[in-house]
């Protein structure tokens, strides 16, 4: 059995993974590493673990536990602090943050500065024997790493909900334009006043207008798609929901192309894909497809009066934009079935 820590386990994105874990068929979570709640069991903190996952929650001074793979659901530059001892020990990382998803220094550090961080990377050597973790894009590459930085919740959705068309060039770059919703969980456990629910209940507002830093893994990766650089309009807003990114994306069609031309892209894409379906504009998409699954689901559409696709990508922010995305970058780096410990449908109502 593939030997699976978290640090930061504590978190929605630890709990996430441990929730997967707990029945993955060949890997085994052996230990849960946090700076609060220690001496708590997991299912103390969340009680419908309670008999599935029991794990006492150690402080990382305390840990000694041998594993072969480390989850990192920690904040922005705690990943990179401790990376290089787990690496010379011998293990893979996988981390939810942003201290991976780029290949240089100076990317990091535009990015750093775009939340208000040192810009400074602190593992920089690292950098380069990492991968970027949409595994639908980077599969092979994902397979050689060492580290894979999971990518951002909202470049997930974005980027397999664009992709496609981008590749093909069937779409005009300089038009696309992403409206992505969030519910509130992707904000964290930890708690604030914007979230205090008689503030978040029958709300919705925009946040980071024209500044959030996911677009900067949307751009790189429509760039490398496209060969030429593609800047993109890209907006984000929360919404009353608990789980959940719908990403409405829209770029005006080049000259020639019909729907079926889209349709097709998408479909020959993900055709072999696990976790991507692809629905026609006569089928219907929403959050309850995704909910609780590491699904993308991508409704086509095309608006023939003004000559624009408008794409609907959804996705679960806590499982294919996280949790879900790091087992299934987990299964990758160590050779097991992709869909292991992920076959599971979502929840209805």
């Amino acid at each position: 059995m593939l030997k699976v820590k978290i640090v930061g386990a504590g978190g929605y994105g630890g709990v996430g993974a441990s929730e997967i874990l707990s029945r993955h068929p060949e890997a085994e979570l052996v230990s849960l590493i946090d700076l609060v709640d220690t001496g708590k069991r997991i299912s103390d903190l969340y009680p419908h673990l309670e008999g599935i996952c029991d794990l006492v929650i150690t402080h990382p001074d305390d840990d000694d536990t041998d594993a072969d793979v480390v989850f990192f659901a920690t904040p922005d530059r705690v990943g990179m602090k401790m990376a290089s001892r787990y690496i010379d020990a011998g293990y893979k990382i996988v981390d939810y943050s942003g201290d991976f998803r780029f290949d240089t220094a100076e990317a990091y550090a535009e990015y750093a500065s775009r939340i208000n961080l040192d810009q400074e990377h602190l593992a920089p050597e690292l950098l380069g024997k990492s991968a970027y973790g949409i595994a639908e894009m980077h599969r092979e590459e994902i397979g050689a790493a060492k580290i894979v930085g999971n990518p951002g919740c909202f470049a997930v959705s974005a980027l397999l909900g664009a992709a496609p068309v981008v590749k093909a060039g069937l779409v005009e770059p300089d038009t696309l334009v992403f409206d992505a919703k969030t519910g509130v969980s992707g904000a964290g456990k930890k708690p604030h006043a914007l979230f205090h629910y008689p503030h978040r209940y029958d709300e919705m507002n925009a946040y980071k207008v024209c500044t959030h830093q996911h677009v900067m893994e949307v751009e790189r990766e429509l760039g490398l798609l496209s060969g030429n650089d593609v800047p993109v309009t890209f907006n984000t807003q929360v919404i009353p929901v608990v789980r959940g990114i719908m990403t409405s994306i829209f770029a005006k069609v080049s000259s020639g192309v019909s729907y079926d031309d889209l349709l097709a892209a998408y479909n020959d894409t993900y055709a072999d894909e696990p976790f991507v379906t692809v629905i026609g504009e006569k089928g219907t998409a929403g959050n309850r497809h995704v909910r609780g699954t590491n699904r993308c689901v991508i409704w086509v559409n095309f608006d023939r009066r003004t000559n624009t696709m408008v794409v609907m990508s959804h996705i679960d922010n806590l499982m294919k934009g996280q949790a879900g995305s790091a087992v299934q970058n987990m299964n990758i780096l160590f050779g097991i079935e992709e869909t292991a410990g992920l076959k599971t449908p979502g929840m209805y109502p």
